[in-house]
Parts: C-alpha cells; structure tokens; sequence
C-alpha cells in the first residue's frame, strides 16, 4: 500500500536551496529484447542540509538511484540536477568534475592495502599544500570516527568495522556538499554504526552538507530528516520521520529503534 506523504513534509523550494533535483526519471537496463525498466517516474528533492534515508526490499532500485546522483551512470531519460548542474547528456569529464564534489560510502571499503589507514584517506585529500597538510586533515578525520590509535595500521591489520570507518573517513575529508552512502553501518557494531551517523547529523546540521543513506538498518532512521521508500524501481512514500513511525505497522516498528 502506497503512503501519501503529509503535503507540508515536502516543501516546494527554490533551486539554490536543493541539492539534488529529479523529475520524471526513468532508467532501463539492457537493449533490444532484453531491455527492462528498472526505475519508473522517479520525482524526488534532496535540499540542503537535509539527511534523507532511502529503504525498501532488496532490488528495489535503490542504489541504482544512489549511482545515478553520484554521475556514475548517464541518465537516458528525465531530469537530474546535482549541486546545480544538469547531469543529464553531460560527457565523462564532466561526470568527473561533478563527482568531485560527493563523498561515496560503499559497503565495500575498496582500500589500498599496501597503505596504511592514514595514507588511505590522504589519497583522497585535494588542494592540500603538501603532505603535513594531508596527513593533518586524515588524522582529525580518522579521529572522529574513533580510529586515532589505528592511523598507522594497513587494512589487513584492521578489522571490517575498522575498514569501513577508514573508507567513511575518506569519503568526508574533503568536506563534500553532497555525500551518498549506500549501507554505510552494514558492517559496523552499534556503538560503532551510532558514531557514524551521529557525525553525519552534526555535518548536515552544522555544515550544510546533504546526505542520502540507502540502508535497512532500523537503528539509525532517527537521523533522517525524511524517510524515503522504493519499492519495485517506484518511488513509494516520501515522508517525515514523525509521520513514517506513526502510519507503518507497529508490530515491525519499535518505537525505541528512533531515540537518540
């Protein structure tokens, strides 16, 4: 059952104040006889500031969404503005000028094993005058993601949970407007999945950032500004976090999973 959202949980706003802006996206997979549709009429604005969580069942079209922000896939059809800039029929350079203002969260960390967490997260860091510099802004990074005692461990020293703040630190670093994380506490303990999402409030919230979260993890929900559901590649509820505790099944729903 599809769920309206409340009409004053999606304010219409200008474009300077939205971050990303899609109207009548539709995306297909394959060519000929084996073409499929995958996302179907997709409208959805992420302003700035705001944390949005993305959720539905496995293949509902999520992270084929999440990539299609980041400029990691050419949009065929529809409207896509990211950070002020039309996406859609950009070439590959272009896609990488826009990719160079989003941090990505992966569930797979991708880390250079041969470097150490620090030097991970330095490879990401632009414009730094030199390598103090880089070695600075990696270390303040990493030890706000509770990994100050780790900077020097390569990641077969690491464990997963180790891994994945290393990657988060290296998606942050470069204080990107617009960060997209798809599972981003997957593989990360309670305390550990709480300190995550807690920074990322206090970046949305103190900075200005935009964050979009794909995950299925409960615990966490209570960050997002708005709750956003997909189901079978159609964008099936958009809603305040109030409005989506109070309209879904109380028997699959703790109230206390939302109580920071």
């Amino acid at each position: 059952m599809t769920t309206t959202p409340a009409p004053s949980s999606i304010p219409a706003l200008p474009d300077e104040a939205i971050a990303v802006r899609i109207r009548n996206l539709n995306y297909f997979f394959g060519q000929g006889e084996l073409r499929k549709q995958v996302l179907f009429d997709i409208n959805l604005d992420l302003p700035k500031g705001e944390i949005v969580i993305m959720t539905g069942p496995s293949g509902s079209g999520k992270t084929t969404l999440l990539t299609l922000i980041g400029a990691l896939r050419t949009v065929p059809d529809g409207s896509l503005k990211v950070l002020g800039r039309d996406i859609v029929g950009m070439g590959r350079s272009q896609l990488v000028d826009v990719r160079r203002n989003i941090g990505f969260i992966f569930q797979a960390h991708n880390l250079f094993d041969s470097l150490s967490a620090a030097q991970n997260v330095e490879m990401a860091v632009e414009l730094a005058p030199n390598w103090r510099e880089k070695r600075r802004q990696a270390v303040a990074i990493l030890t706000q993601l509770g990994l100050s005692d780790r900077v020097d461990y390569k990641p077969k020293a690491l464990s997963g949970g180790q891994k994945q703040r290393v990657a988060i630190a290296r998606a942050l670093v470069n204080q990107p407007p617009l960060i997209l994380a798809d599972e981003p506490t997957a593989a990360l303990d309670k305390k550990s999945g709480r300190d995550v999402v807690t920074l990322m409030q206090q970046l949305a919230k103190s900075e200005g950032r935009t964050i979009l979260m794909v995950t299925h993890d409960n615990r966490i929900l209570d960050v997002a500004d708005r709750i956003v559901t997909m189901v079978d590649g159609r964008l099936d509820s958009d809603e305040n976090l109030g409005h989506f505790v109070d309209t879904h099944d109380p028997k699959t729903l703790d109230r206390r999973m939302f109580i920071l």
